[in-house]
Protein backbone atom coordinates (compact mmCIF):
# COMPACT_ATOMS: atom_id res chain seq x y z
CA UNK A 1 0.00 0.00 0.00
CA UNK A 2 1.53 3.56 -0.91
CA UNK A 3 1.41 5.82 1.85
CA UNK A 4 3.70 8.78 3.12
CA UNK A 5 6.69 8.18 4.90
CA UNK A 6 8.75 10.88 6.72
CA UNK A 7 11.94 10.11 6.97
CA UNK A 8 13.68 12.36 8.70
CA UNK A 9 17.55 12.89 10.08
CA UNK A 10 19.19 11.86 12.58
CA UNK A 11 20.94 14.65 13.91
CA UNK A 12 24.41 14.28 13.84
CA UNK A 13 27.47 14.25 16.87
CA UNK A 14 29.11 17.29 15.25
CA UNK A 15 26.14 19.94 15.55
CA UNK A 16 27.68 23.36 15.94
CA UNK A 17 26.97 26.44 15.62
CA UNK A 18 29.65 27.83 13.07
CA UNK A 19 27.17 30.33 11.15
CA UNK A 20 27.86 29.06 8.03
CA UNK A 21 24.61 29.36 6.07
CA UNK A 22 24.88 33.08 3.88
CA UNK A 23 20.85 34.21 4.19
CA UNK A 24 19.76 31.91 7.66
CA UNK A 25 18.85 34.28 10.07
CA UNK A 26 18.84 31.80 12.49
CA UNK A 27 22.01 30.30 11.77
CA UNK A 28 23.64 33.53 11.24
CA UNK A 29 22.11 34.83 14.77
CA UNK A 30 23.54 32.17 16.87
CA UNK A 31 26.72 32.09 14.98
CA UNK A 32 29.36 31.58 18.19
CA UNK A 33 27.26 30.33 20.86
CA UNK A 34 27.38 26.56 22.22
CA UNK A 35 25.53 23.46 20.68
CA UNK A 36 23.96 20.78 22.38
CA UNK A 37 24.20 17.88 20.06
CA UNK A 38 22.94 15.34 22.41
CA UNK A 39 19.69 17.50 23.34
CA UNK A 40 19.85 18.05 19.69
CA UNK A 41 19.29 14.38 18.60
CA UNK A 42 17.25 13.41 21.05
CA UNK A 43 14.54 16.35 20.59
CA UNK A 44 14.48 15.30 16.99
CA UNK A 45 14.35 11.21 17.88
CA UNK A 46 11.33 12.78 19.99
CA UNK A 47 9.25 14.13 16.95
CA UNK A 48 9.60 11.54 14.98
CA UNK A 49 8.35 8.94 17.67
CA UNK A 50 5.30 11.26 18.44
CA UNK A 51 4.72 11.19 14.94
CA UNK A 52 4.57 7.45 14.99
CA UNK A 53 2.33 7.60 18.08
CA UNK A 54 -0.05 9.59 15.68
CA UNK A 55 0.03 6.41 13.13
CA UNK A 56 1.94 8.05 10.66
CA UNK A 57 4.82 5.87 8.80
CA UNK A 58 8.24 7.14 9.75
CA UNK A 59 11.77 6.35 8.41
CA UNK A 60 15.20 7.69 9.02
CA UNK A 61 18.59 8.91 7.54
CA UNK A 62 21.71 8.23 9.27
CA UNK A 63 23.96 11.36 10.04
CA UNK A 64 27.09 11.59 7.67
CA UNK A 65 30.71 11.00 8.77
CA UNK A 66 31.99 13.89 9.99
CA UNK A 67 34.85 15.62 9.85
CA UNK A 68 34.62 14.67 6.43
CA UNK A 69 38.23 14.03 5.66
CA UNK A 70 37.72 13.27 2.16
CA UNK A 71 36.54 16.37 0.63
CA UNK A 72 39.41 18.01 2.65
CA UNK A 73 42.09 16.01 0.46
CA UNK A 74 40.00 17.30 -2.60
CA UNK A 75 40.98 20.74 -1.90
CA UNK A 76 44.85 19.68 -0.81
CA UNK A 77 44.36 19.67 2.88
CA UNK A 78 43.55 17.80 6.11
CA UNK A 79 41.59 18.41 8.81
CA UNK A 80 44.35 18.80 11.01
CA UNK A 81 45.75 21.48 8.26
CA UNK A 82 42.76 22.75 7.15
CA UNK A 83 41.60 26.59 8.00
CA UNK A 84 39.22 27.31 10.67
CA UNK A 85 36.78 28.00 8.05
CA UNK A 86 37.26 24.62 5.89
CA UNK A 87 37.68 22.36 8.77
CA UNK A 88 34.17 24.05 10.18
CA UNK A 89 32.46 23.37 6.65
CA UNK A 90 34.20 20.02 6.77
CA UNK A 91 32.18 19.24 10.47
CA UNK A 92 29.08 20.72 9.55
CA UNK A 93 26.01 18.52 10.59
CA UNK A 94 23.63 20.16 8.42
CA UNK A 95 22.96 16.94 6.60
CA UNK A 96 20.14 16.49 9.60
CA UNK A 97 17.82 18.23 7.76
CA UNK A 98 16.66 15.54 5.04
CA UNK A 99 14.27 18.10 3.29
CA UNK A 100 17.39 19.18 0.99
CA UNK A 101 18.70 15.32 1.02
CA UNK A 102 16.26 15.24 -2.52
CA UNK A 103 13.55 15.69 -4.86
CA UNK A 104 11.01 12.79 -4.70
CA UNK A 105 8.44 12.32 -7.55
CA UNK A 106 5.88 9.52 -6.18
CA UNK A 107 5.28 6.72 -8.81
CA UNK A 108 1.66 8.08 -9.70
CA UNK A 109 3.33 11.48 -11.39
CA UNK A 110 6.20 9.51 -13.35
CA UNK A 111 6.17 7.92 -17.03
CA UNK A 112 7.76 4.58 -15.61
CA UNK A 113 5.64 4.28 -12.80
CA UNK A 114 8.35 4.09 -10.25
CA UNK A 115 9.15 6.52 -7.79
CA UNK A 116 12.10 8.94 -8.49
CA UNK A 117 14.39 10.53 -6.44
CA UNK A 118 17.32 12.90 -7.66
CA UNK A 119 19.96 13.82 -4.99
CA UNK A 120 20.36 17.47 -4.52
CA UNK A 121 23.62 19.28 -4.78
CA UNK A 122 23.49 21.87 -3.02
CA UNK A 123 26.26 23.71 -4.49
CA UNK A 124 25.49 27.45 -2.98
CA UNK A 125 26.98 26.61 0.26
CA UNK A 126 30.30 25.38 1.07
CA UNK A 127 29.11 23.25 3.98
CA UNK A 128 26.63 21.48 2.05
CA UNK A 129 27.92 20.95 -1.60
CA UNK A 130 30.02 17.66 0.04
CA UNK A 131 26.81 15.96 1.51
CA UNK A 132 25.71 14.53 -2.05
CA UNK A 133 27.97 11.49 -1.83
CA UNK A 134 26.37 10.14 0.91
CA UNK A 135 23.59 11.27 0.64
CA UNK A 136 23.31 9.34 -2.58
CA UNK A 137 25.28 6.26 -1.06
CA UNK A 138 22.08 6.23 1.55
CA UNK A 139 19.42 6.44 -1.07
CA UNK A 140 20.83 4.00 -3.30
CA UNK A 141 20.59 1.54 -0.01
CA UNK A 142 17.26 2.29 1.21
CA UNK A 143 15.70 2.33 -2.12
CA UNK A 144 17.38 0.12 -3.69
CA UNK A 145 14.33 -1.99 -5.22
CA UNK A 146 14.81 -0.86 -9.50
CA UNK A 147 11.13 -2.35 -9.82
CA UNK A 148 10.00 0.75 -7.56
CA UNK A 149 12.60 3.28 -7.28
CA UNK A 150 15.04 5.03 -9.72
CA UNK A 151 17.80 7.52 -7.34
CA UNK A 152 19.54 9.70 -9.13
CA UNK A 153 22.89 11.50 -8.98
CA UNK A 154 22.74 15.20 -8.61
CA UNK A 155 22.11 17.58 -11.47
CA UNK A 156 25.57 19.25 -12.20
CA UNK A 157 27.31 22.37 -10.90
CA UNK A 158 26.42 25.29 -11.34
CA UNK A 159 22.76 24.97 -11.45
CA UNK A 160 21.68 25.08 -8.19
CA UNK A 161 19.16 22.61 -6.32
CA UNK A 162 18.56 22.40 -2.65
CA UNK A 163 15.99 19.44 -2.99
CA UNK A 164 12.90 18.91 -1.63
CA UNK A 165 12.21 22.30 0.34
CA UNK A 166 11.95 24.06 -3.06
CA UNK A 167 9.44 21.42 -4.14
CA UNK A 168 5.84 20.58 -3.33
CA UNK A 169 3.27 18.03 -4.19
CA UNK A 170 -0.50 18.67 -4.70
CA UNK A 171 -3.08 15.73 -4.99
CA UNK A 172 -6.39 14.16 -3.92
CA UNK A 173 -4.61 11.51 -1.98
CA UNK A 174 -1.17 10.50 -1.70
CA UNK A 175 -1.17 7.69 -3.88
CA UNK A 176 -3.20 9.55 -6.79
CA UNK A 177 -1.07 11.37 -9.51
CA UNK A 178 -0.28 14.85 -8.80
CA UNK A 179 0.83 18.32 -9.28
CA UNK A 180 4.18 19.00 -8.74
CA UNK A 181 5.35 22.40 -7.90
CA UNK A 182 8.77 23.35 -8.17
CA UNK A 183 9.86 26.24 -6.51
CA UNK A 184 12.60 28.59 -8.15
CA UNK A 185 14.70 32.10 -6.94
CA UNK A 186 16.39 34.65 -9.25
CA UNK A 187 17.01 37.37 -6.46
CA UNK A 188 16.94 38.11 -2.83
CA UNK A 189 18.96 41.83 -2.03
CA UNK A 190 22.12 40.62 0.22
CA UNK A 191 21.36 36.83 0.20
CA UNK A 192 21.20 34.65 -2.26
CA UNK A 193 18.66 32.71 -4.86
CA UNK A 194 19.79 28.92 -3.83
CA UNK A 195 17.21 26.74 -6.28
CA UNK A 196 17.97 27.71 -10.01
CA UNK A 197 14.80 27.29 -12.21
CA UNK A 198 17.22 25.62 -14.92
CA UNK A 199 18.11 22.67 -11.78
CA UNK A 200 13.88 22.41 -11.48
CA UNK A 201 13.27 21.56 -14.86
CA UNK A 202 16.10 18.97 -15.39
CA UNK A 203 14.49 17.17 -12.22
CA UNK A 204 11.13 17.46 -13.78
CA UNK A 205 12.49 15.74 -17.24
CA UNK A 206 14.91 13.23 -15.31
CA UNK A 207 11.76 12.31 -13.48
CA UNK A 208 9.69 11.74 -16.41
CA UNK A 209 6.96 14.53 -15.36
CA UNK A 210 3.73 14.79 -17.54
CA UNK A 211 4.51 18.75 -18.65
CA UNK A 212 0.70 19.17 -17.76
CA UNK A 213 0.88 18.54 -14.61
CA UNK A 214 4.10 19.84 -13.69
CA UNK A 215 4.23 23.88 -12.61
CA UNK A 216 7.48 26.22 -11.98
CA UNK A 217 6.58 29.26 -9.81
CA UNK A 218 9.03 32.11 -8.90
CA UNK A 219 9.34 32.63 -5.05
CA UNK A 220 9.56 36.34 -4.50
CA UNK A 221 12.38 38.12 -4.13
CA UNK A 222 11.07 39.90 -0.88
CA UNK A 223 10.86 36.92 0.89
CA UNK A 224 14.18 35.47 0.21
CA UNK A 225 15.48 39.12 1.46
CA UNK A 226 13.65 37.98 4.32
CA UNK A 227 15.03 35.25 5.28
CA UNK A 228 13.42 32.78 3.61
CA UNK A 229 16.23 30.67 2.06
CA UNK A 230 14.10 27.78 0.73
CA UNK A 231 10.13 27.82 -0.40
CA UNK A 232 9.33 25.71 2.58
CA UNK A 233 10.44 28.85 5.35
CA UNK A 234 7.14 30.61 3.75
CA UNK A 235 4.66 27.71 2.23
CA UNK A 236 4.02 24.07 2.41
CA UNK A 237 1.91 21.30 0.40
CA UNK A 238 0.00 18.20 1.12
CA UNK A 239 -2.57 16.43 -0.32
CA UNK A 240 -4.84 19.02 -2.07
CA UNK A 241 -4.03 21.91 0.78
CA UNK A 242 -1.48 24.70 0.27
CA UNK A 243 -0.34 26.19 3.24
CA UNK A 244 0.87 29.71 2.10
CA UNK A 245 2.34 33.23 3.40
CA UNK A 246 0.94 35.86 1.01
CA UNK A 247 4.10 36.70 -0.01
CA UNK A 248 5.83 33.73 -0.52
CA UNK A 249 5.24 34.01 -4.21
CA UNK A 250 6.46 36.43 -7.02
CA UNK A 251 3.18 35.99 -8.40
CA UNK A 252 0.67 34.69 -6.48
CA UNK A 253 -2.42 34.93 -8.19
CA UNK A 254 -1.57 33.46 -11.41
CA UNK A 255 0.15 30.64 -9.88
CA UNK A 256 -3.26 30.20 -7.41
CA UNK A 257 -5.09 30.07 -11.53
CA UNK A 258 -2.82 27.95 -12.48
CA UNK A 259 -3.28 25.29 -9.49
CA UNK A 260 -6.77 25.81 -9.24
CA UNK A 261 -7.34 24.70 -13.36
CA UNK A 262 -5.18 21.79 -12.37
CA UNK A 263 -6.38 20.58 -8.89
CA UNK A 264 -9.87 21.85 -8.78
CA UNK A 265 -10.54 20.15 -5.33
CA UNK A 266 -7.12 22.48 -4.14
CA UNK A 267 -7.80 24.51 -1.20
CA UNK A 268 -4.95 27.39 -0.45
CA UNK A 269 -4.84 28.66 3.10
CA UNK A 270 -2.89 31.87 2.70
CA UNK A 271 -1.96 33.67 6.08
CA UNK A 272 -2.27 37.41 5.03
CA UNK A 273 1.14 39.60 5.77
CA UNK A 274 -1.14 42.30 7.96
CA UNK A 275 -1.74 39.20 10.14
CA UNK A 276 1.76 37.03 10.29
CA UNK A 277 4.25 39.50 9.19
CA UNK A 278 7.14 38.04 7.30
CA UNK A 279 9.66 38.28 9.65
CA UNK A 280 7.08 36.62 12.07
CA UNK A 281 6.47 33.93 9.73
CA UNK A 282 10.27 33.64 9.03
CA UNK A 283 11.60 33.82 12.80
CA UNK A 284 8.83 31.25 14.62
CA UNK A 285 9.21 29.01 11.17
CA UNK A 286 5.09 28.63 11.32
CA UNK A 287 4.94 27.27 7.46
CA UNK A 288 8.30 24.79 8.04
CA UNK A 289 6.31 23.04 10.33
CA UNK A 290 5.43 19.12 9.16
CA UNK A 291 1.60 19.45 7.10
CA UNK A 292 0.37 15.67 7.66
CA UNK A 293 -2.74 13.82 7.03
CA UNK A 294 -3.67 11.64 10.06
CA UNK A 295 -5.12 8.35 10.17
CA UNK A 296 -8.54 9.68 10.66
CA UNK A 297 -7.99 12.12 7.09
CA UNK A 298 -7.72 15.30 8.99
CA UNK A 299 -4.95 17.42 8.29
CA UNK A 300 -2.13 18.49 11.11
CA UNK A 301 0.49 20.82 11.59
CA UNK A 302 3.40 19.61 13.58
CA UNK A 303 4.99 23.36 14.40
CA UNK A 304 7.83 23.94 16.68
CA UNK A 305 7.21 25.57 20.33
CA UNK A 306 8.34 29.08 18.69
CA UNK A 307 5.16 29.21 16.50
CA UNK A 308 3.24 29.22 20.05
CA UNK A 309 5.74 31.69 21.94
CA UNK A 310 4.84 33.93 18.45
CA UNK A 311 1.93 36.10 19.18
CA UNK A 312 0.90 36.56 15.87
CA UNK A 313 1.01 33.21 14.73
CA UNK A 314 -0.11 31.61 17.39
CA UNK A 315 -3.13 33.75 17.46
CA UNK A 316 -4.09 33.07 13.64
CA UNK A 317 -3.36 29.60 13.98
CA UNK A 318 -5.55 29.34 17.17
CA UNK A 319 -8.60 31.39 14.75
CA UNK A 320 -7.78 28.91 11.53
CA UNK A 321 -8.35 25.75 13.87
CA UNK A 322 -11.34 27.26 15.72
CA UNK A 323 -12.85 27.79 11.86
CA UNK A 324 -13.85 25.46 9.36
CA UNK A 325 -10.80 25.62 7.38
CA UNK A 326 -9.04 22.28 6.24
CA UNK A 327 -6.00 22.36 9.36
CA UNK A 328 -7.70 20.25 12.12
CA UNK A 329 -4.52 19.84 14.82
CA UNK A 330 -1.79 21.42 15.95
CA UNK A 331 1.10 19.33 17.42
CA UNK A 332 3.79 21.46 18.93
CA UNK A 333 7.20 20.27 19.35
CA UNK A 334 10.50 21.30 20.81
CA UNK A 335 13.06 21.47 18.56
CA UNK A 336 15.37 24.66 19.65
CA UNK A 337 18.46 22.96 18.96
CA UNK A 338 17.63 22.33 15.04
CA UNK A 339 15.63 25.79 15.20
CA UNK A 340 18.69 27.89 16.29
CA UNK A 341 20.89 27.04 13.42
CA UNK A 342 18.03 27.29 10.99
CA UNK A 343 15.79 24.12 10.51
CA UNK A 344 12.29 23.32 11.64
CA UNK A 345 9.87 20.48 11.83
CA UNK A 346 9.78 20.12 8.12
CA UNK A 347 13.22 20.67 7.46
CA UNK A 348 14.50 17.70 8.89
CA UNK A 349 12.14 14.97 6.93
CA UNK A 350 12.06 13.83 3.45
CA UNK A 351 8.72 12.85 2.17
CA UNK A 352 8.43 9.73 0.19
CA UNK A 353 5.23 8.10 -1.18
CA UNK A 354 5.63 4.49 -1.55
CA UNK A 355 4.98 1.34 -0.13
CA UNK A 356 7.18 0.52 3.23
CA UNK A 357 7.29 -2.61 2.56
CA UNK A 358 9.60 -1.89 -0.32
CA UNK A 359 11.92 0.11 1.71
CA UNK A 360 14.88 -1.53 2.77
CA UNK A 361 13.65 -2.01 6.78
CA UNK A 362 17.02 -0.93 8.22
CA UNK A 363 15.61 3.03 7.50
CA UNK A 364 12.00 2.42 8.76
CA UNK A 365 11.87 3.63 12.44
CA UNK A 366 9.91 1.41 15.34
CA UNK A 367 9.35 2.27 18.59
CA UNK A 368 12.23 -0.48 19.79
CA UNK A 369 14.53 0.86 16.96
CA UNK A 370 13.98 4.67 18.49
CA UNK A 371 14.90 3.09 21.82
CA UNK A 372 18.31 1.87 20.72
CA UNK A 373 19.04 5.03 18.76
CA UNK A 374 17.99 7.08 22.03
CA UNK A 375 20.24 4.93 24.45
CA UNK A 376 23.28 4.85 22.10
CA UNK A 377 22.60 8.78 21.63
CA UNK A 378 22.21 9.40 25.44
CA UNK A 379 25.88 7.47 25.52
CA UNK A 380 28.27 8.64 23.08
CA UNK A 381 26.93 12.22 21.65
CA UNK A 382 28.71 14.97 22.92
CA UNK A 383 26.60 17.33 25.74
CA UNK A 384 28.10 20.64 24.47
CA UNK A 385 30.07 21.85 21.03
CA UNK A 386 31.69 25.36 21.17
CA UNK A 387 33.00 26.41 18.01
CA UNK A 388 36.80 26.22 19.65
CA UNK A 389 35.63 22.70 20.34
CA UNK A 390 36.18 22.03 16.21
CA UNK A 391 39.86 22.02 16.21
CA UNK A 392 39.76 19.70 19.08
CA UNK A 393 41.31 16.25 17.47
CA UNK A 394 39.38 14.53 20.65
CA UNK A 395 36.36 15.67 19.05
CA UNK A 396 36.73 14.80 15.93
CA UNK A 397 37.58 10.95 16.97
CA UNK A 398 34.36 11.11 19.35
CA UNK A 399 32.12 11.82 16.46
CA UNK A 400 33.87 9.51 14.21
CA UNK A 401 33.22 7.06 16.94
CA UNK A 402 29.64 7.66 17.89
CA UNK A 403 28.76 7.86 14.14
CA UNK A 404 30.16 4.31 13.60
CA UNK A 405 28.22 2.87 16.59
CA UNK A 406 25.32 3.64 15.07
CA UNK A 407 25.42 2.38 11.95
CA UNK A 408 26.56 -1.26 13.85
CA UNK A 409 23.29 -1.03 15.74
CA UNK A 410 21.24 -0.39 12.85
CA UNK A 411 23.15 -3.06 10.96
CA UNK A 412 24.28 -0.41 8.19
CA UNK A 413 28.28 -1.05 8.57
CA UNK A 414 28.69 -0.59 4.84
CA UNK A 415 28.02 2.99 5.47
CA UNK A 416 30.88 3.49 8.15
CA UNK A 417 33.30 4.46 6.11
CA UNK A 418 35.25 7.67 4.83
CA UNK A 419 33.62 10.05 2.88
CA UNK A 420 34.52 9.21 -1.28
Amino acid sequence: MHTEINFDGIVGPSHNYAGLSLGNLASTKNFGKVSAPRAAALQGLAKMRANLERGLAQGFFLPQRRPDEGWLRTLGTSVEAASTTLRANALSASSMWAANAATVSPAADTADGRCHLTVANLVTMPHRSHEWRETLAQLQLAFADAAHFAVHAPVPAPFGDEGAANHMRLCARHDAPGVEVFVYGVAGGPFPARQHREASEAVARIHGLDPARTVFARQSDEAIAAGAFHNDVVAVANERVLFTHELAFADRDALYATLRAKLPEIEIVEVPAAEVSLADAITSYLFNAQLVTLPSGEAALVLPGEARETPSVWRWLEAHVAGNGPIRHLFVHDLRESMANGGGPACLRLRVVADPATVDPRFIATPEKLDRIEALVARLWPEHIAVDDLSSPALWRDCVAARSALCAALGLGELDREAF
